[in-house]
């Protein structure tokens, strides 16, 4: 255990701090506030959602310090990770999969439907998070997987709590951070860079150097083209077969050999096993064409479609939720980027190819744009949960109770969010603040495809996008990896990310070069990936905070 206040005396079961203890939900819930008004205002305004988990974590340790009203129990650090779990949770629901799947059937100019997609939404939003409890932790999405996001928060709790060289080395990396992101560098890039698998990031620079340089050095537009869109097809088709492969009981007994007998920590032990993970993306497949019922029923979509047409639709709209969620986890869980808008705009593509009318594609769109970015936001908040309960002995008990309070402080995020929403849209778009990626889907809508140039695009380019996703494997997700990077497309991210990973590989290098025999030489490059790791994590917490500091700018 930690030196917080939740550990127990020797010899005591842990116990870990509930969601709902007064303290804790209070604090929670007025901070899930801040962090919806702050996701609604930054997204609307400069089109971003800041991650916030940082932000909550600090805030927590700041009240922790205040003595009065029970407030001291807040410097507990899995307290903390509770705060920072609703606070964030909210902030990526209210912006990404409440405001932006609302505002579509708004800009169509059918404001009446806005409530149903608001219903829709909820459910995707609430099915999404379902879903990441379910399998978190499973061959198909590991804890021991990157999950950049959630290190640095984390590793900002850990550093407070512990102080020291640790906190001086993640300060360092945070000043740094900020600063660069001030210089509209995108140093979360070169952070995420120390953290992930290095094959995966490799492809992701590719792609970033590629969307920025190909266009002009060629001539060449990427987007025009639909090469992006087509590499993710092909990648995300053979993902979603590795995915399938992975819900096979092969590994259960090698899986329960695992388990250490004394119930220490083991990286090598999944808490969620192949039929578990079946079960989850099972149930996820059910409620979604569940939520496409609600919505198709409360947009009267019957008007507009026929009964096969309106059957197709429905299931249409339940694969694309779970293949849409899926993709963008996987992408999130290695880079710490999720190209949500970009997936979506395959999916709004695809139904211009069908035909489908213009109310049923948009609500589709909305429906499909309200997954994702939740799963991969509570997969963040998972890792950094995973991180701070290893040293919890009996470890597996204590982790699922840990992880299972941490789901409803999310719980309680969306619920503050669900609430923000409700209230603003009404004068948020009135007064013409719109998500700016909404307006690109309803554009793209009403534009329309005037010949067959996209589909031939996107199959053609789904070919590389297949063998590349072949070639690196399920745990690598290069193809994956490398259409994120093509749709990101993020200036100068290309080049951090591969100069991170050069100083990477030269750190770990020297390291080992030091050690006289070969277990000295292992330990020596695990002593780097924590550097590393402390660095990474400290950058990607200084651009966070200067995201959410972009606030100004927007009010």
């Amino acid at each position: 255990m930690t030196t917080s206040q939740s550990a127990p005396p020797t010899g005591a079961p842990p116990t870990h701090p509930r969601a709902f203890e007064p303290v804790t939900l209070v604090v929670s819930a007025l901070l899930a506030v801040l962090g919806s008004v702050i996701g609604l205002v930054l997204i609307t305004t400069l089109g971003i959602a800041p991650n916030t988990s940082v932000i909550g974590a600090l805030l927590a340790m700041l009240i922790g310090r205040i003595s009065v009203a029970g407030l001291r129990k807040m410097r507990d650090q899995h307290r903390q990770n509770l705060v920072q779990s609703a606070v964030s949770g909210s902030t990526f629901a209210a912006a990404n999969s409440l405001i932006t799947p609302i505002a579509v059937p708004f800009l169509i100019g059918r404001p009446d439907l806005v409530w149903t997609m608001l219903l829709g939404a909820v459910i995707g939003l609430a099915v999404d998070s379902w879903v990441l409890f379910r399998v978190y932790d499973s061959r198909l999405f590991p804890a021991t997987s990157a999950w950049p996001a959630g290190i640095a928060a984390a590793e900002t709790i850990k550093a407070g709590d512990e102080g020291g060289k640790k906190a001086a080395v993640l300060g360092v990396g945070a000043v740094v951070g900020f600063v660069g992101a001030m210089f509209k560098l995108p140093t979360s890039a070169a952070g995420v860079a120390f953290l992930g698998n290095i094959w995966a990031l490799l492809m992701f620079g590719v792609g970033l150097l590629v969307a920025q340089y190909v266009p002009t050095a060629f001539d060449y537009d990427l987007g025009a083209n639909y090469v992006p869109h087509g590499v993710m097809i092909g990648a995300g088709l053979v993902a979603l077969v590795q995915a399938g492969l992975m819900m096979r009981d092969r590994s259960a007994k090698k899986q329960a050999a695992a388990e250490r007998q004394d119930g220490r920590f083991d990286a090598d032990f999944r808490t969620v096993d192949a039929r578990r993970l079946r079960r989850g993306l099972i149930e996820g497949m059910a409620l979604f064409v569940v939520g496409a019922i609600v919505v198709a029923v409360g947009g009267g979509l019957a008007a507009d479609m026929g009964g096969f047409a309106l059957v197709g639709w429905v299931l249409l709209a339940g694969v694309a939720a779970l293949v849409h969620q899926l993709i963008v986890g996987l992408a999130a869980m290695h880079s710490g980027w999720f190209p949500a808008f970009a997936v979506t705009l395959i999916f709004l593509i695809l139904g211009l190819v069908l035909s489908i009318p213009m109310i049923p594609l948009a609500l589709l769109v909305g429906y499909c744009a309200c997954t994702g970015p939740a799963f991969a936001d509570v997969g963040f908040d998972f890792k950094a949960g995973w991180l701070l309960r290893k040293d919890a002995v009996p470890w597996k008990p204590y982790e699922m109770a840990g992880r299972r309070q941490q789901y409803l402080s999310q719980l309680v995020g969306f619920a503050v969010a669900i609430v923000i929403v409700a209230i603003a849209w009404k004068p948020f778009f009135s007064d013409g603040r719109v998500p700016p990626v909404a307006q690109v889907y309803v554009d793209t809508i009403k534009a329309g495809l005037t010949d067959t140039h996209a589909i031939t695009m996107m199959l053609l380019w789904a070919i590389p996008g297949v063998l590349i996703q072949l070639l690196g494997g399920s745990k690598r997700q290069m193809g994956v990896l490398l259409a994120t990077g093509l749709l990101v497309a993020t200036p100068q991210a290309g080049w951090l990310v591969l100069a991170a990973l050069a100083v990477r590989f030269g750190y770990t290098r020297w390291r080992r070069s030091q050690a006289a025999t070969k277990e000295e030489a292992d330990a020596a490059a695990e002593t780097a990936d924590n550097d590393l790791a402390l660095v990474g994590a400290g950058l990607i917490a200084g651009s966070s905070v200067h995201d959410v500091g972009q606030i100004y700018k927007a009010v």
